[in-house]
């Protein structure tokens, strides 16, 4: 149900209904997609015919119904803008569904490619309250599903906040460590030199990092197994699904990416002794037991959106001090001792490459949310583009049909200069964008998978 207009929002659009244009006006909020922090420019667009120098559309910030050029926010976080990340959703849905059913410029027979879907989780830094098989906390205590305790230290003062801090800031790291022994471990598994397996195999694979509800980082992977030229070639016969799990076990378990020294201490960083690994059997939902491409699919697009603040109860923004920035807000103790402990390692030299004080809300992973290697499918940029020329052809359309043609791009000069004038909505556009954001019943593609909180 929509909130009741605000009476500031309708004197704003009665005055506009009657000294202006309001279906206009509509239909440029309406053009945002919902997005609720739509960025503010001011400035100017020429559209000049390259032949004969005729100016064939003029932009004019003032001539515009808000009176400025309102443009998507492209958050990802749905905690930011919930329009925007959904948008994002549904293009990393799109991107890990390609590569593993076909689509968007991949042929179906991706399909039939070894491809299982992996969780690599961080180790443990000290006890944590938890609900084992759904059971009882070793506190004694049964805590309900999504309980305030849970992930939370048994004893902070044991707790070790510099190892969670810096395995968050070098969880990328080795993810990258983890990919080169997978590459190894395939190649001793079939009797070959490394340097020999990319004339046979090529190893593909789209991952998302989740927070698990103490802090760290973990990651959930679809990985592939495909010929030397990618999704369109066959993987030689030896290259089966079995072979994949046993080489991504050895390979998780060998990987390690060396860290800093701090009061003598030598860090190393490794993935925890949790690991699952799971075949993708079918292409859709056709089974009860087997795990499916769309469920995969889902899973990790669900996860693009999130960040630590939907896990841990941190922040969704960059903090510029810690004293100030955390005073009156709901952050959990938990997360509170995190951010600190970032900020205070954060100070120290030796450790300024990690940019600790600068991720502090991301409780130092500063890697990206969504990635994936270049031949696993298509791109959220080509995502993108093939969205945009799908809305420049309504336009024209739209331009058509009123009898005012627009020329062909190919002919046309656009000459632009535009400033940035701020962000947000007014309480009417607010009241416009509202009526586009994303129904919340929308549920396409939720998986029931969800993963055991580790210590």
């Amino acid at each position: 149900m929509r909130p009741e207009a605000p009476t500031g929002a309708i004197r704003q659009l009665a005055a506009l209904a009657l000294h202006g244009d309001l279906s206009t006006y509509a239909h440029q909020i309406q053009r945002l997609g919902g997005c609720e922090r739509p960025v503010r420019m001011e400035g100017h667009r020429l559209d000049v015919h390259a032949a004969t120098g005729e100016i064939v559309r003029e932009i004019v910030d003032s001539d515009l119904p808000a009176g400025q050029l309102l443009i998507r926010c492209n958050n990802r976080r749905a905690t930011r803008c919930a329009a925007c990340a959904e948008v994002y959703r549904k293009d990393t849905y799109h991107l890990v569904t390609a590569g593993l059913s076909g689509g968007k410029g991949i042929g179906a027979s991706v399909a039939a490619h070894p491809r299982v879907f992996a969780t690599f989780t961080a180790p443990s830094f000290g006890p944590v309250h938890n609900r084992p098989g759904g059971g009882r906390c070793r506190c004694g205590r049964l805590h309900p599903d999504g309980g305030p305790a849970l992930g939370t230290p048994l004893k902070p003062d044991r707790y070790d906040y510099r190892a969670a801090v810096l395995w968050n800031a070098h969880a990328g790291a080795l993810w990258a460590r983890f990919t080169t022994y997978l590459r190894q471990q395939l190649a001793s598994r079939a009797g070959i030199r490394r340097s020999e397996l990319r004339d046979c195999l090529k190893v593909s694979y789209a991952k998302v990092a989740e927070y698990q509800r103490r802090g760290a980082v973990h990651f959930h992977a679809v990985i592939r197994l495909d010929g030397p030229d990618g999704a369109e070639d066959t993987p030689p016969t030896w290259a089966t699904t079995e072979l994949l799990t046993d080489a991504i076990r050895s390979a998780a378990r060998l990987a390690e990416t060396p860290g800093p020294v701090l009061d003598g201490h030598a860090h190393t960083f490794r993935f925890g002794e949790q690991l699952d690994i799971r075949p993708i059997r079918s292409a859709d939902f056709t089974g009860a037991t087997d795990l499916t491409s769309r469920a995969v699919a889902a899973y990790i697009a669900k996860y693009a959106t999130k960040g630590a603040e939907s896990a841990t109860g941190t922040l969704d923004h960059p903090i510029r001090n810690p004293i100030t920035d955390l005073i009156g807000v709901e952050v959990t103790d938990h997360a509170r001792q995190l951010i600190l402990t970032c900020w205070h390692l954060g100070a120290l030299p030796e450790l300024e490459d990690l940019r600790l004080r600068k991720w502090a809300h991301m409780l130092g992973f500063r890697g990206h949310f969504s990635t994936k290697s270049r031949a696993y499918s298509v791109t959220l940029g080509a995502l993108r583009q093939e969205r945009a020329d799908h809305n420049e052809a309504l336009t024209r359309e739209r331009a058509a049909a009123a009898g005012h043609p627009l020329p062909d791009p190919d002919t046309v000069l656009v000459l632009s200069h535009w400033r940035f004038a701020g962000t947000g909505l007014t309480a009417a556009e607010t009241l416009f964008a509202a009526s586009r954001r994303p129904d919340d019943s929308d549920t396409e593609g939720d998986s029931t998978w969800t993963g055991d909180e580790t210590n």
